[in-house]
């Protein structure tokens, strides 16, 4: 909710607003290109408008920072697509060489706040471009993925002088919903799964099936969660089975473990399983700070609510600590 504390690097802020999921275009990254262009250093932010104004300070002294954690939770995630890229890269074949590299140069960053300056660009409006004079934002467009790979920003107020800062983070989103995005991962432990003679054909199809949230694994999922503890629909056809601990995570049992779900409805389940919510063992919710305050209220959902429909058992514990620990989004 609104003025929502949050601890970075032992220093206390305060969450003011949150701008969700700035796309990192083809247009904008600088070494993981698809198309022939040579990249634009100006980020598009959006349309002019008193949401962006009132966001940016009216465009004035927007000191910003990243954080060193961040950026190397973004290559570790993205580790995958380097080294067994999905995409048609043109320099497809030196990606993970690059990984390497921007690995090493990650890990010779301070570990404090990574500070830069952003400023608007002259374009005309009513698009609103911005850019930055530094070697931590040249970074960003040169880790950056297009398509699979965005950025969101905090801002912040300074809790000893009320000075806004802007806290700037990349995620990465394999959307297999809307690009047919397949995560390497999930190819290779499907192909493992198909290559163990010791399974039998109906169990590899119903491990392979239970990545989707279906077969089997639904069936049995649906009899211990026969509704969203959210929204209590029991209406199967818009429940869908979500993993606690990922598939592509899990080992053989897990994957089709039942106690490694809930059936949510389509809201929940994304935002379950981009780890923007997640649960504690007393069935209270936890908000991640980067979905926007204005749109938890409009969810309805706030750090602490008790979900009390929630079907929770020791099993369901352990794989939330997994959950809390590897996907949310802190």
């Amino acid at each position: 909710m609104d003025n929502t504390p949050i601890i970075i690097n032992n220093k206390k802020f305060i969450i003011v607003d949150t701008l969700e999921y700035i796309t990192l275009a083809d247009s904008f990254v600088k070494d993981n290109k698809i198309g022939t262009g040579h990249g634009e250093a100006k980020l598009y932010v959006g349309n002019i408008g008193n949401r962006l104004t009132n966001f940016f300070n009216n465009f004035q002294d927007i000191n910003c920072f990243f954080l060193k954690k961040d950026l190397k939770k973004f290559l570790l995630d993205s580790k995958e697509e380097y080294f067994n890229p999905q995409q048609p890269y043109i320099k497809k074949d030196t990606m993970s060489n690059r990984y390497n590299i921007m690995e090493n140069k990650i890990d010779k960053l301070s570990n404090g706040f990574l500070n830069f300056r952003l400023y608007r660009v002259d374009v005309a409006p009513p698009r609103v471009y911005m850019n930055a004079e530094s070697e931590y934002y040249d970074l960003m467009r040169r880790i950056g993925l297009p398509n699979i790979s965005y950025l969101s920003i905090l801002k912040l107020k300074d809790n000893n002088n009320n000075n806004n800062l802007f806290y700037f983070r990349i995620f990465i989103d394999y959307k297999p919903d809307i690009i047919g995005y397949k995560m390497p991962k999930e190819i290779e432990q499907e192909n493992e799964i198909n290559s163990k003679s010791n399974l039998s054909q109906k169990m590899k199809e119903t491990m392979i099936k239970a990545r989707t949230g279906q077969g089997e694994y639904r069936n049995k999922l649906l009899l211990e969660c026969p509704y969203c503890p959210f929204t209590l629909v029991n209406d199967e056809r818009l429940l869908i089975a979500s993993h606690i601990k990922p598939w592509s995570k899990s080992n053989d049992k897990e994957k089709i473990d039942p106690k490694n779900g809930f059936m949510l409805t389509p809201t929940y389940d994304r935002l379950f399983d981009q780890g923007f919510i997640t649960f504690d063992d007393n069935k209270k919710l936890y908000v991640s700070p980067w979905i926007s305050p204005m749109n938890q209220k409009r969810l309805n959902i706030y750090t602490n609510k008790f979900i009390e429909y929630l079907q929770l058992d020791e099993k369901r514990i352990e794989y939330l600590k997994y959950h809390r620990e590897n996907i949310y989004k802190a």
